[in-house]
């Protein structure tokens, strides 16, 4: 089953999901790339990532991009060369990518109960109070998408999930949160959009341009 399903976020905001079942050969025969992508792939010791990666570009290639408009910063940061923005996850079956006007990120996890056991590690554990087994597991998964978004678009040295990067109390039901990270004497905020896709949360995040 190849391209999976795209999801309006807002408006000019779209984000695409390939379930990967293809074997890594059929991935390798069908996708174009550029040199520097080959030699990044051969590079990748997880077949899991390298079909990640290839289904990355596979997508592109369903909705008019490919490869060769990619290209990454000296941070790791992608970036298309027409201009729009984009962000890209990957986790186990899926691969994920949002096309976006503004600038974002972008997360996908599959809801696992290995979240939950480290979550005080990387979050404020009174969020999962007086919630049900499943719904703690969601919501960790959540919180944790909204960290690693907020990562992606600012990803500075020094910045840590639990010390700087925080949520206020937000309703799973709402599919929408705020993000916040203090770093570097400053306060930022962010808006986040969430939902579920077969057993995976996916986070798409923007910056909040008034709180």
């Amino acid at each position: 089953m190849p391209f999976h399903k795209s999801i309006t976020i807002k408006q000019d905001t779209i984000l695409f999901l390939w379930k990967i079942t293809e074997s890594y050969d059929w991935f390798f025969e069908n996708v174009k790339l550029k040199e520097k992508s080959v030699l990044r792939l051969e590079t990748m010791k997880s077949e899991s990532h390298r079909k990640g990666f290839l289904a990355v570009r596979m997508l592109l290639q369903n909705i008019g991009y490919s490869d060769f408009d990619l290209f990454y910063d000296e941070y790791g940061k992608p970036h298309l060369h027409d201009g729009r923005h984009i962000s890209i996850s990957h986790s186990n079956d899926f691969s994920a990518v949002v096309i976006s006007n503004e600038i974002l990120g972008l997360d996908i996890e599959q809801i696992k109960e290995k979240t939950l056991k480290i979550a005080p590690r990387f979050m404020e554990t009174h969020h999962l109070e007086n919630l049900e087994h499943e719904d703690k597991l969601k919501k960790a998964t959540v919180i944790w998408g909204i960290k690693e978004s907020i990562f992606k678009i600012k990803n500075e040295k020094g910045i840590s999930f639990p010390e700087h990067i925080f949520d206020k109390p937000f309703d799973l039901k709402e599919k929408r949160a705020i993000g916040i990270l203090k770093f570097n004497n400053k306060e930022e905020f962010f808006d986040a959009y969430f939902d579920q896709v077969e057993n995976y949360i996916f986070v798409c995040l923007f910056e909040k341009r008034n709180e």
